[in-house]
């Protein structure tokens, strides 16, 4: 039997639900380590957060896609450079429609707003019983709402990744995976220390995407692929380079149409259009709030705005940078990703067809940033932009984890493995402190020299003292990281951050 006939042969085997993760121990585990976590949910919105929420932010409390009040309200290292003379902003910040170019996407506000429309109603109702909280959307409700929103939506993705791994491995393998990529890549930066950017939400939809696609394959049905196309469609209103993932349903289909006409079932290549047709229907439906924005705010739905002074090369010049520069590389700074792709391509037996779509979309995502201009994301902790690729690299650890646990006696192969998990969790987190209290640069290479000197000598000697300020003086800290971030920035002049 062919690789499509014995992978119809196991989905008709196997009871494929459609269910949330089953309440085992290890989501329970899993639920109270997020809960523990919260307290580091940081509500601040700055830098590129601050396109972000402005969406949300306008549309809750204003009605309409205005951005001046967030522009001139925004942290200084954002409205300095933007601003003119008399206290308004610079000319050059509206397009053509008399909008502010904001240039950055509406997929977190629509992820955000089952936290921000009941905070914007309690804080209202809140005001009818005397209570002086403005409901502006600037308040600390509406950012407290937000930086929770986006831990909860970063702890869905590793959830859903968690249950798409736990399928091809173990479960102790998928949970040692989850809480690799939870604690040791640029995710935690994100999900709790920046909420206000959009790559904790790519993580979320990307592991929506590829769990419900998992789930449905090889025999989904119509309304199933209409489901599968909003999914995509919120991938790409979240954060535009999430469209490479639609790279593996393509691939699917490819494979399938092959098959057909190899067989000549004629009627299954229709049945396979007309599915392919409703595919694209939702998720041209579900991309609609993007067009739309886009054509307020710039003058026509596939208007984007300019995002840097520089072109792409197709080239892709940044390949190595992207993975291995001290200016932010994926694999230097977070190498444990490192691991995930061996996982990915020694997968064998049933795994072998996941691993294999898994790869060619991660495989393409690369392409695409080594190709952007600013691949190193400006102010990034590691690469941030490879966040969206957090289900891939779960499994991929779960993977190789498998392989290698296999290979050891039980008892130790899960003590050697979860040692390894912790090592790099604590590496991982020292490294963050150092990047978020400057003392090594949030912008442009660092020295691994100062860096490794720092982790073993500075950052033990400093790490309670500032756990500290951030739990109980955190809006004084933020204000300090500003004042020094911006210090550095004296002499220089950043571009735009977004791909």
């Amino acid at each position: 039997m062919g690789a499509h006939g014995s992978s119809v042969s196991y989905a008709l085997t196997q009871r494929r639900s459609l269910r949330w993760p089953a309440a085992r121990r290890p989501v329970w585990g899993l639920c109270l380590l997020f809960l523990l976590s919260l307290p580091f949910a940081n509500p601040y919105v700055h830098g590129d957060g601050v396109g972000y929420y402005a969406y949300a932010r306008a549309l809750l409390i204003q009605g309409d896609l205005r951005f001046e009040q967030d522009w001139l309200r925004a942290n200084e290292g954002f409205s300095r450079a933007r601003m003119g003379t008399g206290g308004g902003l610079q000319a050059d910040q509206y397009t053509e429609t008399g909008h502010i170019s904001n240039i950055f996407t509406i997929g977190p506000a629509i992820l955000w707003s089952p936290f921000l429309v009941p905070t914007h109603l309690g804080v209202l109702a809140a005001s009818e019983l005397g209570g002086t909280t403005p409901a502006d959307g600037f308040s600390w409700p509406y950012r407290t709402a937000m930086a929770l929103g986006t831990a909860c939506l970063g702890f869905l993705g590793l959830l859903l990744s968690y249950d798409l791994a736990r399928r091809y491995v173990e479960e102790r393998w998928a949970l040692l995976g989850t809480l690799g990529i939870w604690t040791a890549s640029s995710l935690p930066v994100y999900m709790y220390f920046n909420p206000s950017w959009s790559h904790a939400h790519s993580a979320f939809v990307v592991a929506l995407f590829l769990w419900f696609w998992e789930r449905t394959r090889p025999g989904r049905t119509l309304g199933q692929w209409a489901v599968l196309g909003l999914c995509g469609g919120l991938m790409i209103n979240t954060y535009f380079p999430n469209g490479v993932l639609l790279l593996i349903p393509l691939i699917e289909s490819l494979r399938g149409y092959f098959h057909s006409l190899r067989t000549k079932e004629l009627a299954a290549v229709w049945t396979r259009l007309g599915r392919n047709a409703v595919f694209t229907a939702a998720l041209i439906l579900a991309v609609l709030p993007t067009l739309v924005s886009r054509a307020i705010v710039f003058g026509g739905p596939l208007r984007f705005g300019v995002y840097g002074s520089l072109p792409w090369d197709w080239s892709a010049p940044h390949r190595w940078e992207v993975l291995f520069s001290s200016n932010h590389g994926l694999l230097s700074w977070t190498p444990l990703t490192a691991l995930a792709i061996p996982g990915l391509l020694w997968a064998g037996g049933r795994a072998w067809e996941i691993s294999a779509y898994c790869g060619a979309a991660a495989l393409a995502f690369y392409y695409v940033i080594s190709s952007y201009p600013y691949w190193d994301g400006m102010s990034s902790f590691g690469n941030r932009f490879f966040i969206s690729l957090t289900p891939i690299f779960v499994l991929g650890l779960g993977f190789l984890f498998q392989l290698v646990g296999r290979a050891l006696p039980h008892r130790n192969g899960t003590i050697v493995l979860a040692g390894l998990v912790g090592l790099a969790a604590v590496w991982n987190g020292g490294f963050i402190f150092q990047w978020g209290t400057q003392m090594i640069p949030a912008r442009g290479p660092i020295s691994w020299k100062q860096m490794a000197q720092n982790q073993v000598v500075a950052v033990p000697a400093r790490v309670a003292g500032e756990l500290e300020d951030y739990i109980f003086g955190r809006e004084a800290m933020m204000h300090r990281i500003e004042v020094q971030d911006l210090e550095r920035r004296r002499q220089q002049v950043q571009p735009v951050s977004e791909p």
